[in-house]
């Protein structure tokens, strides 16, 4: 390491020079030299045509299209994201660093990934599962472009296997023992928060984690807290976590039915939970049982729907009815697709993922929140069959972007989250607690260099 007292070499020469003058045949040279730059230019751009990017999968025959399997295709925007996926994550191993495996199983390490693999927190059971098979993944943290942290903390929080203020302690615990998550004050660390809540589940998220890049589907917490966890520069919208047996091709628990075999206009099927939109939709279902089906859903009793009765009413239905919950987004809305049912998003706030390759407008409606009454019911009568045909299929060629699916899959959530992801790295990464010398050496506050950092470090 070079000595930080050392003076660095002069750049510019100390000496002045007298620059010669301008003339008026200079200036005329420079304009011509201009011109005929201009329209060399012009001519090999029409003799050289600009080739097509690379796609979403490489595929050669058509260089910017993702053929999916229900017919049609998707296209990935090249712009800012390169002709091919050139990532490298590096995924810690819950025996790696003290406390994360608490993160993944509880306290008491009993816990079980597969127990946490349902429900809207499926998505962090499943994107840790993916990576861990990936071919993005490296096993050398000084060549990874990102990092990823695994944890379950949503799913070891609601079956009691640690509490608020444990996980709170145990991510800091956790932190304070990555040299790299230092090195870059978190910038290319990657966590998953899958639920409404977002990163608040880390309640110390504003502290630690504000420069990490968060995978949520849950893009404003506004409502309910000063600030939001959710920053649209660096962090990603990710879909919620679809039951399996709906996501499968051709082999779904449950199949659509043909509009013209379907008993209502709309339903919503969800617990009130004091919300006014739902209680809303609740009320006009007994004035209007023709046309809106809105049964309050039991958490449990007699009066519960099982999964199968659940997707057999969904199904029944021209279209599904999305109001806000506890937060704005709702698992409701991508269930809608795999039971051909046109979304209607009642929650004013909602943000979707992958909106660079997406046409919302295409695939549902949004109504104002404000506004839910007979209006509604009016207005989606009045959509001829053929319109709602039309978007029911222009959502199955997009509804492969909710499905975690493994990665030869050419259309999946995990290759939108790899494009996204692409798009995060930096070539450089400013901490207010890392310095770096003349020969590239990166050190501490003490002038430590890096490969010397022992854990635990205090955390930028």
């Amino acid at each position: 390491m070079g000595s930080p007292n050392n003076k660095p070499a002069r750049i510019f020469s100390p000496h002045n020079h007298t620059s010669p003058p301008c003339t008026r045949t200079h200036q005329i040279g420079a304009l011509l030299l201009i011109a005929t730059t201009f329209f060399l230019t012009r001519l090999f751009d029409q003799a050289f045509p600009t080739c097509p990017p690379s796609s979403l999968n490489n595929d050669h025959s058509s260089p910017n299209v993702v053929h999916v399997s229900d017919g049609g295709s998707l296209s990935w925007p090249q712009r800012g994201y390169g002709s091919h996926h050139s990532l490298k994550i590096y995924v810690y191993e819950e025996d790696e660093i003290d406390g994360l495996k608490e993160l993944l199983r509880g306290r008491d390490g009993k816990i079980s990934a597969d127990a946490c693999l349902k429900g809207q927190w499926g998505t962090q059971v499943k994107i840790h599962g993916l990576l861990l098979e990936s071919r993005f993944r490296t096993r050398k943290k000084e060549e990874a472009d990102l990092f990823f942290v695994p944890a379950y903390v949503k799913c070891v929080r609601m079956m009691g296997g640690l509490n608020d203020k444990e996980i709170n302690h145990t991510y800091v615990k956790v932190l304070s023992q990555m040299p790299y998550f230092r090195r870059s004050g978190g910038r290319d660390h990657i966590f998953v928060f899958p639920s409404g809540a977002g990163a608040h589940l880390f309640r110390s998220w504003a502290t630690y984690i504000n420069r990490s890049i968060i995978l949520t589907p849950e893009a404003d917490r506004t409502d309910k807290k000063d600030t939001s966890a959710f920053n649209t520069w660096k962090d990603i919208i990710i879909p919620g976590n679809v039951e399996d047996g709906m996501t499968k091709r051709g082999l779904a628990m449950v199949q659509p039915l043909p509009l013209s075999k379907r008993k209502y206009l709309a339903n919503y099927l969800g617990r009130a939970q004091g919300k006014v939109g739902r209680l809303k939709l609740i009320e006009l279902a007994k004035q209007y049982p023709d046309k809106l089906e809105s049964p309050e859903l039991k958490l449990s009793g007699p009066d519960k729907f099982g999964r199968m009765e659940y997707f057999q009413h969904l199904r029944n239905a021209k279209f599904c009815l999305a109001p806000r919950g506890e937060s704005s987004w709702t698992l409701r809305f991508y269930e809608s697709f795999f039971f051909e049912c046109v979304p209607v998003i009642l929650s004013d706030q909602a943000e979707f993922p992958f909106q660079n390759v997406t046409d919302y407008t295409q695939i549902s409606i949004k109504w104002p929140s404000t506004r839910i009454g007979l209006e509604l019911l009016e207005y989606l009568e009045s959509i001829p069959d053929e319109n709602i045909e039309q978007m029911i299929a222009a959502g199955r060629q997009i509804r492969c972007l909710w499905v975690y699916a493994p990665e030869f899959e050419s259309c999946s959530a995990m290759q939108g989250i790899m494009w996204e992801l692409q798009r995060k790295v930096r070539q450089f990464h400013q901490s207010a607690e890392t310095f770096w010398l003349h020969n590239r050496t990166i050190v501490d506050r003490h002038l430590v260099e890096f490969s010397s950092w022992v854990p635990p470090m205090p955390l930028p």
